[in-house]
């Protein structure tokens, strides 16, 4: 594969993966700082960040901005997580230059001016009360926060009313200056791209972009415990989370295969038993997050109010016989099918493989190549998978409720009893 990775004098590392059969290309910076790496004062701040970086510029104003990328008919976004932040572009080949050259000067001279500051201020809080009226949303930061209290790695990546109300120009620029140092960030591009070309634009652009030592979060600590919140929504959203594998563990790739058998799809067993056949709800799904130092596999299903404790058992009892049985040769093949099948049509997007590289660049200090990712892959056994599942069942568990008659007291009876018996 054509990939190829230079690191500047200042420690930036460019990755590109030129695809010879596309006329596009996706390209982008991820830098390696996300809500994680927010002190308490500054919960948002990744996320403001991100948003005022296309509030404009010296030289180009938040219209310009927007009208620079779109009259080449290329698109400009940026995402946070928990541990990154990307800003990112899609373009033809011929304006790569283009996107590059906004991508730089919105990364290294915003002005934070303030009526845009204010303005982007009321959109965040309006984006922070939309999250208020998802159900499944809130299950989520009710389990992020039940599964590491009172860390960064559990509050909600837009914080909240009251944090974002106190950031100010002079905390972007700190955390700014203090995050977004050469060495902190990859420059990734893929599609229709040459490597020296873009590493050729690069030094001119973030050639002076200073050096910065590669950030330390703080440990995330995994405790555990039953979160709820009684609100009237159509339907109550229930996730039930253990701790599992971070992402460079060696038994992650079997935290992925048991989670894709287990309620990855239309085959797997939640699926099978709890919708087909139990009908208990119309969707669940099974989900493993490799972090950096820890992970979080769990279960997200949606049901009537009358059906959440039955629901629950089901998913406790599958979980149990997932501990105590391997499962089948079959089950297992299908599931690492599904996983490999993303691994190679990730191949197939410029913008999956820009954002697949720098991720693991950051993560790894290298890219991964699909034969070796599916070598892991095929590495996991249905063994491996019942020793894996035994040990986070017994461990504490992760429960989030949301909507009508939500509480803790079920729930913490019922995985009681499930912990005893596994």
């Amino acid at each position: 594969m054509s990939v190829e990775i230079t690191t500047l004098g200042n420690g930036l590392r460019i990755v590109t993966h030129q695809m010879p059969h596309l006329e596009t290309a996706s390209l982008g910076m991820w830098v390696a700082s996300g809500a994680r790496h927010e002190r308490k004062i500054e919960h948002g701040i990744s996320h403001f960040l991100e948003h005022m970086a296309f509030k404009g510029t010296k030289r180009r104003s938040a219209q310009r901005i927007a009208e620079e990328i779109e009259n080449v008919g290329g698109d400009l976004n940026a995402a946070t997580s928990l541990e990154t932040t990307s800003y990112f572009a899609r373009v033809l080949r011929n304006d790569v230059g283009v996107a590059l050259d906004i991508l730089a000067d919105i990364l290294q001279d915003s002005q934070f001016a303030r009526d845009e500051l204010e303005r982007e201020r009321e959109v965040i809080l309006q984006e922070i009360a939309s999250s208020k009226d998802s159900p499944d949303e809130l299950a989520y930061d009710l389990m992020q926060d039940g599964a590491f209290p009172g860390q960064p790695v559990g509050r909600p990546i837009l914080g909240t009313a009251e944090s974002v109300k106190s950031l100010g120009e002079r905390h972007l620029r700190a955390y700014l200056a203090e995050n977004y140092g050469a060495s902190n960030m990859v420059l990734s591009a893929a599609g229709a791209v040459s490597h020296g070309d873009v590493v050729r634009r690069a030094e001119g652009l973030f050639g002076n972009l200073e050096a910065h030592a590669t950030l330390k979060a703080e440990p995330a600590r995994y405790q555990g415990g039953f979160r709820h919140l009684a609100k009237p929504f159509e339907q109550n959203h229930v996730i039930l989370a253990f701790e599992s594998p971070a992402h460079d563990a060696p038994d992650f790739y079997a935290a992925q295969v048991m989670s894709g058998l287990f309620g990855g799809g239309m085959s797997s067993r939640l699926f099978q038993e709890a919708r087909e056949r139990r009908g208990l709800c119309y969707a669940i799904y099974s989900f493993a997050w490799g972090l950096s130092d820890t992970g979080i596999f769990g279960v997200h299903a949606a049901t009537g109010p009358e059906q959440r404790v039955e629901l629950m058992e089901v998913i406790c009892a599958e979980l149990k016989r997932l501990g105590q049985e391997p499962p089948s040769e079959a089950e297992v093949r299908r599931s690492k099918a599904q996983i490999k099948a993303g691994i190679l049509m990730s191949l197939e997007s410029s913008g999956s493989r820009a954002e697949q590289m720098a991720r693991q660049i950051l993560a790894y200090g290298r890219t991964l190549e699909p034969a070796e990712l599916i070598e892991r892959v095929e590495a996991v056994t249905g063994d491996g998978i019942r020793d894996l599942a035994s040990r986070i069942v017994t461990g504490p568990a992760t429960v989030s409720e949301v909507g009508t008659d939500a509480q803790s007291a079920d729930w913490e009876a019922l995985m009681a009893s499930v912990q005893q018996g596994a």
